[in-house]
């Protein structure tokens, strides 16, 4: 990590230091997908085992697990494992229930009732990546909420290992947040399948997940689609930022640095800190902490575009994360309560020393589903909302329509919309006698 000192740095050299790294950019990338996406769309299921015994090197005999596999699947963990899996299940559940938006009712004038109804998309799609290793918590993180909003089909993609099969704890975990159907599918194939349809494998209205750049992009382009489906956000690399004063445990933050420097080579991490011996202590337990992981070669990739920055208060700090609007953002500093109304852009946020970025991907109950790359200034982390619609509903009586049609008259006269009106006033310019129209 390079150590920095904010004050110091040029307004060049400091958008420099909070600059992501760049996402891989293949020209060829998008007509690439959209090729394996009109293959899809066009050959369905034969085109779905092709592309998988090309690109993943497996020959499937069922693009679906069967019940028999998923008993199997979860026969292969041990009791502590399937508990694991259970106990992050509950508080997901816990957290998210609460998350269920309400209808409502409102009378705006006498005689206009106005309502907001809420109904679940009913078909979701949803993606666990195992490209680096399986993410069982992925499967919870979308199942639980999807089945909160009671999507009507709830399928998931995930690919499929050298033997064939969908990892054991992503199955298991899959039964255990209530998904329907689980396909051994990966990559933007797998999106295109889910979007679209074939044979086997169901149409769905929203694709949700993270994935590699080949998802990323799918998703994009299935979404642009009116005939294919919506997509959850767009996405990038992982990403932390700690801020931390002179009080913080520098081996508990430089912890929580390389647990999100291990996801991937082009994850970023970023501390900021009041104190530059905090500084360069945690650049030193980073360095001691690193040689024992078994993701090293990642960590390095990741650790040679991240940062520890040194501020002169926690003014500036929170200034700089809410411009850089990090995925993570983790306070490990004195009150870290009493500064969360600074915060105003980030996926998460933990609170306090005791509180490791860790629990929040996998069991304190938050969705690990979050935006990144900047996109916590527009996006917000998944959750139950994101599986429902709301529609509006009006209804006048005749009494509301001459209380507020004068004004729809004269809003459509002003925009010069005369059938607006007319619609309006043919209604008002009727009498009601005896129970009939005249």
């Amino acid at each position: 990590m390079q150590l920095r000192v904010w004050q110091q740095l040029s307004p060049a050299a400091q958008a420099a230091a909070l600059a992501r790294p760049a996402l891989a950019n293949d020209g060829a990338l998008a007509a690439r997908v959209a090729a394996i996406v009109e293959r899809v769309r066009n050959e369905g299921d034969a085109a779905l085992r092709e592309l998988t015994a090309k690109l993943d090197r497996v020959v499937l005999d069922s693009l679906e697990v069967g019940a028999a596999e998923l008993d199997a699947a979860e026969g292969e963990l041990t009791e502590v494992q399937r508990a694991a899996i259970r106990t992050a299940a509950a508080n997901i559940e816990a957290f998210h229930r609460p998350q269920l938006p309400q209808p409502f009712a409102v009378d705006t004038a006498r005689g206009v009732r106005c309502e907001r109804v809420v109904r679940a998309i009913e078909h979701v799609g949803l993606y666990v990546p195992a490209g680096n290793a399986p993410l069982p918590s992925t499967a919870l993180m979308l199942g639980v909420p999807a089945r909160l909003a009671g999507c009507a089909t709830r399928i998931l993609c995930s690919p499929p290992q050298a033997n064939g099969r969908v990892d054991s704890a992503v199955l298991y975990a899959a039964r255990v947040a209530g998904v329907s159907r689980v396909f051994k599918l990966g990559g933007a194939q797998a999106i295109a399948a889910m979007a679209y349809g074939t044979a086997t494998v169901p149409k769905v209205d929203k694709i949700f997940g993270p994935g590699n750049t080949w998802v990323t992009e799918a998703k994009a382009q299935v979404d642009r689609d009116p005939a294919g489906a919506a997509r959850d956000y767009p996405a990038g690399p992982s990403e932390v930022l700690v801020i931390a004063d002179d009080a913080a445990n520098p081996t508990f933050v430089a912890a929580d640095l390389l647990s999100q420097a291990e996801h991937g080579a082009d994850s970023q991490v970023l501390l900021i800190t009041t104190s530059a011996e905090l500084a360069r202590a945690v650049v030193a337990a980073v360095a001691k902490q690193k040689v024992r992981l078994t993701r090293l070669e990642i960590v390095d990739a990741a650790l040679a575009h991240s940062s520890a920055i040194v501020v002169d208060d926690l003014a500036t700090a929170f200034a700089i994360a809410n411009r850089y609007a990090p995925e993570h953002l983790l306070l490990q500093i004195r009150e870290p309560r009493s500064w969360l109304p600074r915060v105003t852009a980030a996926g998460s946020v933990f609170l306090g020393e005791w509180t490791p970025e860790s629990v929040g991907d996998y069991c304190s109950g938050t969705n690990h589903v979050l935006p990144t790359y900047g996109y916590a200034r527009r996006y917000s982390s998944l959750g139950v909302a994101d599986f429902v619609r709301s529609m509006t509903v009006q209804e006048l009586t005749r009494e509301g329509l001459e209380t507020i049609g004068p004004v729809a008259v004269t809003l459509a006269s002003l925009e010069g919309l005369d059938a607006h009106a007319w619609a309006v006033n043919e209604r008002l310019a009727t009498r009601v006698a005896g129970g009939e129209r005249r």
